[in-house]
């Protein structure tokens, strides 16, 4: 019986660590829908997710969404542990949305207009700036584009 019991403990405990977990979840192209629009995901150069330190996720298709949100107040900025953007040029990667660098330009067709991307580093932003005559945008300009 003692067996059991702790067995039945230990799976518990287990499953209490399982669900409140804070760390990102990966999106699901074509299954995820985004919190914001509702729209399915598709577009794997874009995405963006957003995860509270009580281990809430909230996923969106495009920057424009994730910003909107953001922006809305609904999630106070001390109670979010992760802003996560997705990598343009390596696709499906995270990266953390305040140490990104975004482009924009009109050729960017994103899933709901943004016109922004975000890459791991300059070189990369760089590299796509000349082909897509896109400007360099920071965290802090990316934010008030969508405030």
């Amino acid at each position: 019986m003692r067996k059991s019991a702790s067995l039945f403990v230990s799976l518990l405990a287990l499953q209490i660590s399982i669900a409140c977990s804070t760390e990102p979840e990966p999106l699901v192209y074509g299954k995820d829908s985004c919190y914001f629009c509702k729209m399915t995901l598709m577009d794997k150069k874009f995405g963006a997710e957003l995860v509270t330190t009580k281990g809430k996720v909230y996923k969106f298709d495009d920057l424009n969404c994730f910003l909107n949100f953001y922006n809305s107040g609904i999630e106070e900025d001390n109670n979010i542990k992760y802003k996560l953007v997705i990598d343009y040029a390596h696709s499906e990667k995270f990266l953390s949305a305040t140490e990104a660098f975004y482009l924009k330009s009109s050729a960017i067709r994103s899933p709901m207009n943004s016109e922004v991307a975000a890459f791991q580093d300059k070189a990369a932003l760089d590299k796509f700036k000349k082909e897509l005559k896109g400007i360099y945008l920071a965290w802090g300009e990316v934010i008030t584009q969508f405030k």
